[in-house]
């Protein structure tokens, strides 16, 4: 049985619900800019909103490279076919009219009933057009804002839909805007029938993301899955990260370069430096910053992590924020080259044999949220977590997975550290021993008042003392904090 065409979304759907229901009661325009990165389900959950909705509407997707001229005879074409116009015909059929036009034509044929206007891919429009912004805030501000009209743009490029609304664009003030991520690990699990452990291994290999998702034949454990998809090289878990490669870094530039560096494992400055660099040697410092800062802030393809304690703390590590594109970049590339050339066996045994040790790190984040999600719904014994991070110095000696604090980057109290393992066998009297002497290097730690905490796949050792642990997180409170 195959996973069904949409699948969670709950909260998303109710909040779109609710903007269309203020606009019904109102009669007065709203705007909504969803961003959120490729392959995310922008477009599915919209379309699925307005199917649900059942109000008249135009979803119009721009394409990419088409000249100001082409973009709008296509949107008309878009706009006659759609349900919004009573009357088709009286939609022109032109092929030189400009935004200004298209948009007084919209307004004209829209109902007096609420209505929803969905321009996806937006900043293809703004990117070939430079009168674009200007042309869609004069008609919202003149035709459109005064009518029940739901207006809701999309697009994948995060820093370009953040521009669209900034302070000094025209359509400043005027559109909210929802940050759409991939679904959570609770979704992930539901949507394919699976047991706590292996919807966190699910949400791990496709990123929780639908277009990996709806390809995921129900009840199948990733790595069954993954033994399937080696013998279909087309299959969405290789094709979707890499077209989003593709689509967002397609020259093998600077940039690039340091993507694959840290997909290929490098977490700091220096190493990336060195692995993104060339013949000439390391990549200069002063090129590196700019694009790491970029990589995290605009693209946020990477995320940063720093260590988290009672005092400031150096190195800043980096690390592949999508999961899917990580796992892509660590293993499934190579594995999909062996797809390719007919050799699936192979290609599963690269994915078999580097699993364990990508599972072990990749969790870690996922661990981190769920565990700063619990705590600030009031579920875990310490009332004062805000945050939860790891921990970490200059030599990584040691390394502690685990670190709560009041409050970040520097904490003023440290409730609880621990440790992470995400392996077949338990968290056992050695993994105890580890962790109880790593704990102490952690700035802020304070004997008797800092707790230990274990986070493991596999639970404890039967008949092991681990009276000293505050808490063990297992794969059920992982999936439970997004419950």
């Amino acid at each position: 049985m195959a996973v069904p065409s949409f699948v969670g979304r709950r909260s998303e759907l109710a909040l779109l619900g609710k903007r269309l229901a203020r606009v019904t009661d109102s009669g007065a325009g709203a705007a909504l800019a969803i961003r959120g990165r490729r392959q995310v389900g922008k477009s599915r959950l919209v379309q699925e909103f307005c199917d649900r909705a059942a109000v008249p509407y135009v979803f119009y997707t721009a394409t990419k490279g088409a000249s100001p001229v082409e973009a709008v005879g296509d949107f008309l074409r878009t706009l006659a076919d759609s349900s919004l116009p009573v009357d088709a015909e009286v939609v022109p059929d032109s092929s030189a009219g400009s935004w200004p036009d298209a948009f007084r034509t919209l307004a004209s044929v829209l109902p007096d009933r609420p209505a929803v206007v969905v321009l996806d891919e937006m900043p293809w429009l703004a990117e070939q057009d430079d009168v674009f912004d200007g042309a869609l805030q004069t008609a919202w501000d003149r035709l459109l804002a005064k009518r029940p009209v739901l207006l809701l743009l999309l697009g994948s490029d995060l820093h370009m839909m953040e521009r669209l609304t900034a302070y000094d664009r025209p359509f400043y003030g005027r559109a909210d805007n929802l940050d759409l991520g991939p679904l959570n690990p609770a979704e992930t699990g539901e949507a394919l029938g699976l047991a706590a452990p292996d919807a966190i291994d699910a949400h791990l290999v496709s990123g929780g993301l639908p277009g990996i998702l709806r390809a995921w034949q129900h009840a199948t454990p990733a790595l069954d899955f993954l033994r399937v998809a080696c013998e279909d090289p087309a299959s969405p878990v290789f094709g979707v990260p890499e077209t989003s490669l593709m689509a967002e870094f397609p020259v093998p530039d600077r940039m690039r370069r340091v993507l694959e560096a840290v997909g290929g494992g490098d977490r700091t400055h220096a190493n990336i430096a060195a692995t993104a660099g060339s013949r000439e040697g390391a990549l200069p410092s002063g090129a590196l910053s700019p694009i790491l800062r970029r990589l995290v802030d605009e693209k946020r393809v990477l995320a940063q992590d720093e260590p988290l304690s009672a005092q400031p703390g150096k190195p800043a590590l980096y690390r592949i924020a999508d999961n899917s594109l990580r796992l892509y970049l660590a293993i499934l590339r190579s594995a999909h080259e062996q797809a390719r050339r007919g050799r699936p066996g192979a290609a599963y045994a690269v994915i078999e044999r580097r699993w364990a040790s990508w599972r072990g790190r990749a969790v870690e984040p996922l661990v981190r949220e769920s565990l700063e999600l619990a705590a600030l719904a009031g579920r875990l014994p310490w009332d004062d977590v805000q945050h939860v991070g790891g921990w970490w110095n200059r030599r990584f000696d040691p390394e502690v997975d685990l670190v709560a604090a009041d409050r970040a980057p520097v904490a003023t109290r440290i409730p609880f550290v621990g440790s992470v393992k995400w392996l077949g066998t338990p968290f056992d009297a050695h993994d105890l021993a580890a962790l109880a002497a790593a704990a102490p290097e952690v700035p802020g730690f304070r004997a008797g008042a800092t707790a230990l905490v274990a986070a493991t796949l596999s639970g404890t050792t039967p008949g092991a003392d681990m009276s000293a642990l505050a808490l063990t997180w297992g794969p059920e409170d992982v999936v439970g904090a997004w419950e």
